[in-house]
C-alpha cells in the first residue's frame, strides 16, 4: 500500500479532551474518514519527555511559548493515537482544523468543539486550549510516532473500509 501514500501521523487528545470527555467522539471523527488506529495509549507526561515532543519550541525566541504549553501538556493525563492511512498527515490537518479554535470552520473538531481565542490565551497567560495536537508534516509525524510508539506498539491489521478505499 506504500505506493497509495499511506503513512503514519500522531495525533494527541489533550488534556482539554479528555478532561472535558471528548475522547469517543473526536476518535470517531478520525475513523470516520477511513483512517486507522494502529497505536493508542493514554499518559501523563513529565518534563523530560515533553521537552522531547515539543523539541522544536525549545530555546525560540519565545521560549513563553513552550512553557506555557509544557504546563499546559503536563496539566492530566493525554491519549496518544498513531493514525494511518493515505495522506494521514494532511487529512488529519483538515479535520481538526487551525490551531486557533476561534479560526476553524464548523465541522473540524477544534470548530466544532473548542472556542478559545488566540486573544483570550494571550490575556490569561494560559495555553491554547485547542483539545489536539496533530503532526505538521510527514517528516515531523516519523518523528513523533516514533518518539510516542516504538515498533511493538503499532499493530497492522486491515479494516473492512481499506478493502474498499484501497
Amino acid at each position: 500500500m506504500s505506493e497509495l501514500g499511506v503513512e503514519q501521523t500522531l495525533v494527541l487528545l489533550k488534556p482539554d479532551a479528555v478532561a472535558r470527555g471528548l475522547m469517543g467522539r473526536i476518535l470517531s471523527r478520525f475513523e470516520d474518514t477511513g483512517l486507522k488506529v494502529v497505536g493508542v495509549k493514554m499518559k501523563h507526561l513529565d518534563a523530560d519527555f515533553t521537552s522531547k515532543h515539543y523539541f522544536d519550541l525549545e530555546g525560540r525566541a519565545g521560549s513563553a511559548v513552550y512553557t506555557t504549553t509544557a504546563n499546559f501538556m503536563q496539566s492530566g493525563p493525554v491519549v496518544a493515537l498513531a493514525l494511518e492511512g493515505v495522506d494521514a498527515v494532511s487529512k488529519v490537518r483538515k479535520i481538526i482544523g487551525p490551531t486557533f479554535p476561534d479560526q476553524a470552520a464548523p465541522g473540524t473538531i477544534r470548530g466544532d468543539f473548542a472556542h478559545q481565542t488566540k486573544a483570550s490565551s494571550e490575556v490569561s497567560g494560559k495555553a491554547v486550549m485547542n483539545l489536539v495536537h496533530a503532526s505538521g508534516n510527514s517528516e515531523e509525524a516519523k518523528y513523533e510516532v516514533e518518539l510516542w510508539f516504538d515498533a511493538s506498539e503499532r499493530f497492522q491489521y486491515e479494516t473492512v473500509a481499506e478493502r474498499f478505499m484501497y
